[in-house]
């Protein structure tokens, strides 16, 4: 039996956060209890959410997952809503990144880019969409990255599963909305997080976690499907995929390594 829980806002009460161990997912959680939301928070590392539920006790949840787990995937959402009732909000933050090369191409790194990037949410949308349907209620956060606009050098698998899920989103946006279930694109350009700073390579237009999580919340709180950010980054990437692949393959080139 879930305990009974206070209407937040216009009737939203729980949300959940994957990838909130660190980054945009941890600073986001903070963020949403803060303002009054009930926060069940996963991540991979248990001392990560420890640490997080410890800054809002009361209101940030702990549940380590693996969402590249499907099985797992199942078994903690079940245990999150039989705690607490229904989920809100969803933001599947979850990712990783790891440079690639065409000298270096590994089909099991790839695969375990594919593993966390896209599969983690796809699992998260298999478990998620049929109750949100069937109330026809519900709000589904997807966090791809600007990088899915073009193909970046250094980016295969990255890029490829970021791309994908704004496909994805793309195809399921019209189905859910027919049926009152919000589905939501955010996509970040280079943010101040612990993953980015493994990055040996410039990072233009790079914003601090707080600013990325003030442009989520806003797109969280408006009616439009996609929320991409920051303007400078987003500009540069949409008008490279623009260009002719001879202009465009002339400004690439210029990132690869040698």
């Amino acid at each position: 039996m879930h305990r009974d829980k206070e209407r937040i806002g216009s009737g939203t009460r729980l949300a959940w956060v994957t990838g909130a161990g660190s980054g945009i997912g941890r600073t986001l959680a903070l963020r949403l209890a803060g303002e009054g939301w009930e926060v069940a928070a996963s991540a991979r590392t248990a001392r990560n959410l420890a640490e997080l539920a410890g800054e809002a006790p009361g209101r940030i949840h702990a549940f380590q997952l693996d969402v590249a787990d499907e099985a797992a995937v199942r078994d903690t959402v079940a245990r999150i809503e039989a705690e607490f009732g229904p989920i809100d909000l969803a933001v599947l933050n979850a990712g990783t990144y790891a440079r690639d090369a065409a000298a270096q191409f590994d089909a099991g790194a790839f695969r375990a880019t594919v593993d966390v990037n896209l599969m983690g949410s796809v699992n998260c949308l298999a478990v998620l969409m049929p109750p949100m349907l069937v109330r026809r209620a519900g709000h589904i956060a997807v966090v791809s990255s600007v990088s899915g606009y073009v193909g970046l050098p250094g980016a295969a698998a990255y890029g490829a599963t970021k791309a994908a899920l704004i496909n994805m989103c793309e195809a399921l946006y019209p189905d859910l909305a027919a049926q009152n279930v919000r589905l939501s694109l955010i996509c970040p350009g280079f943010v101040d997080t612990p993953l980015t700073k493994k990055n040996d390579f410039a990072m233009p237009f790079m914003i601090p976690a707080d600013t990325a999580v003030d442009h989520i919340m806003a797109g969280l709180k408006s009616r439009r499907f996609e929320t991409a950010f920051p303007w400078k980054m987003v500009l540069s990437m949409r008008l490279l995929a623009a260009l002719p692949e001879r202009l465009r393959f002339a400004i690439t080139r210029r990132m690869v390594r040698n």
